[in-house]
């Protein structure tokens, strides 16, 4: 009898040990997540406190066929018309024009990029979010959803483009 009790006071022992234990391994990691947060959370907001759907850069012009552009000041209201009807039929399904959505809005975007860029994302988007910086943080910002290629020709882009003059 002595014999089973001095066991079962082991088992007691060995197992109050090895809890506490466990809740200390577990602490640990909670305090090693707050701090990889904590880390995360200052280098993002060291980098950049604006959105890359947000940010103004028109020092690009992008990766793709086109490496100039001059927009007339008036807006070519057939074209822009004729840019509307192709932006309906390819690319409403994924950006709204003055809202964000799978991708971003369209309306202000020529406040923010190149003429250049803005076609050069719409003929080449796949070569665009593999090696322009910008891209790539579009992509990120959008929860990696990459734009489709419409295979559009150069003309179709351009009425968009014009298009977007518009909103």
């Amino acid at each position: 009898m002595k014999h089973v009790m001095s066991i079962l006071a082991a088992f007691a022992i060995f197992g109050v040990v090895s809890c506490g234990g466990k809740e200390e391994k577990k602490e640990e990691k909670v305090t090693l997540r707050t701090q990889t947060t904590e880390k995360v959370e200052t280098t993002s907001s060291a980098v950049s406190d604006v959105k890359p759907s947000e940010r103004v850069d028109m020092s690009t012009k992008g990766i793709g066929p086109i490496k100039s552009l001059t927009l007339d000041e008036t807006i070519n209201q057939e074209m822009a018309a004729k840019g509307k009807e192709v932006y309906n039929v390819n690319c409403l399904a994924c950006h709204k024009p003055d809202r964000r959505f799978i991708g971003p809005a369209p309306k202000g975007i020529l406040e923010r990029r190149t003429p250049e860029w803005i076609m050069n994302m719409i003929l080449n988007p796949e070569e665009m979010v593999q090696k322009d910086p910008l891209a790539k943080e579009l992509l990120m910002e959008f929860n990696g959803s990459p734009m489709a290629n419409q295979n559009l020709t150069e003309e179709e882009a351009r009425q968009i483009l014009e298009y977007f003059r518009t909103l």
